[in-house]
Order: C-alpha cells, then sequence, then structure tokens
C-alpha cells in the first residue's frame, strides 16, 4: 500500500470526510462508510500514476501537494463510480476537485491509468478517449463539438492554454504547444504542433523528448 506522507489512512478518511461534509453540508448521505469501501481501491490506482511519475518520489502520497491530491480525487470519484456506488458522493468529490484545485475532470471520464498534472487550474477535461502517460498544464482543453470528442493517443502532451477540441486525432507522441487549438484536426506522431496560417496546424520534429523528462 502507498505510504500516506505525514498522514495515515483513518486520517486520510478523516480529512477528506470534513472537507466533503464543510463544502456539502446537506448530510443527505453517509459518507464515512462508503469512503472507507472504496479508499484502498483508488489508493492502488494513484500508487501506480505515482510511481510513473519522475518528479515525484516512489511510493508516497501527500495529500497536501495539489496535484497529487487532484489526481487521488478523480480517481477515487471515478473508482466509486466504476463499482456503481452513491452517485451523489460521486459528484460531491468532483465538485470539491473543481472547488480545491480549479480542475473540472468529471468522475465518469476515464482517464489513463497513467498521466500527470503539471498545474491543475483551468483544466478542463471532455468524456474523450485518452491515452497513457498524458500531460495536462494548466488551462488546456479537451473539449467536444456537436457531441463528437477528441481522441488523444499515448505521450501526448497539452501545454498551458492549447485546446484540442471536435473530431481531432491527436497522435501518439503529439507535443500541443502553448497557446495551440487543435480543432476538427489530425496531428503527425512525435510532432511539435505549433498553430499555422489560415487556421492550419503547422508540424515540427522535437529536439528532445517532453515525456522522458516527466515518466519514468
Amino acid at each position: 500500500m502507498i505510504n500516506l506522507v505525514n498522514s495515515n489512512r483513518n486520517q486520510l478518511l478523516g480529512y477528506l470526510e470534513s472537507q466533503l461534509k464543510f463544502f456539502f453540508p446537506d448530510q443527505q448521505v453517509n459518507i464515512g462508510p462508503i469512503l472507507d469501501k472504496y479508499l484502498d481501491e483508488a489508493l492502488i490506482r494513484l500508487e501506480k500514476c505515482i510511481n510513473s511519475i519522475k518528479v515525484w518520489q516512489v511510493g508516497n502520497f501527500d495529500y497536501l501537494h495539489s496535484s497529487q491530491y487532484a489526481t487521488f480525487l478523480y480517481f477515487l470519484s471515478n473508482t466509486i463510480w466504476r463499482n456503481k456506488g452513491n452517485i451523489q458522493l460521486c459528484t460531491k468529490i468532483f465538485l470539491l476537485n473543481k472547488a480545491l484545485n480549479g480542475i473540472d475532470c468529471f468522475y465518469e471520464i476515464e482517464m489513463p491509468d497513467i498521466f500527470f498534472i503539471g498545474h491543475s487550474n483551468g483544466i478542463v477535461l471532455a468524456k474523450a478517449t485518452y491515452g497513457n502517460y498524458l500531460v495536462l498544464y494548466q488551462n488546456s482543453t479537451v473539449g467536444k463539438n456537436y457531441g463528437v470528442a477528441p481522441i488523444l493517443g499515448e505521450r501526448v502532451v497539452l501545454f498551458p492554454n492549447s485546446a484540442v477540441i471536435g473530431r481531432s486525432v491527436i497522435a501518439n507522441g503529439s507535443t500541443i504547444s502553448q497557446g495551440t487549438s487543435v480543432i476538427n484536426k489530425n496531428t503527425l506522431e512525435n510532432s511539435l504542433v505549433f498553430s499555422g496560417n489560415n487556421g492550419e496546424l503547422e508540424f515540427r520534429k522535437p529536439k528532445k523528448s517532453f515525456i522522458d523528462d516527466i515518466f519514468r
């Protein structure tokens, strides 16, 4: 089981329950037993993710590390939803993550097993297809267009203020540069993607791998 930095399992449960009761004082759900039931499964998923990220210490989860906590809250809400648990609690955990960390990542979204949140503020994610080793930075957006969601391959990086919208296929190894929007377009594998002329995209060969700096 993952090591909880400056905490233990019971303390983490109490901390989370206190947050949820403070933000949502309706008392409509006895949340303690539900959190207890699904916590370990969520922590197993979180450990796999944390252990794959170079900048994070293997086997350690710090609830005061905002990116780690944002990832944990997603895994917990999604784990409860997968197991057909209490939807009201899933919603509260999703909203707690949005309030604390500024990330809009709904519990029904199937995020990959391994992904990295650089800075969570302003990240908005639609119900799209996401590949492993995804990197997300602040104000990046994945959205639908007329109900059609993008497909993101593996080892995709979304730099700050970038967007992937609609009928777009983001090929493996694509890095969407800062401020670039990919709308109903496809990218090339292992490329840097920039905004070109007349709404077209410009592709360049990267000089280094951003992914290798982030994941083990």
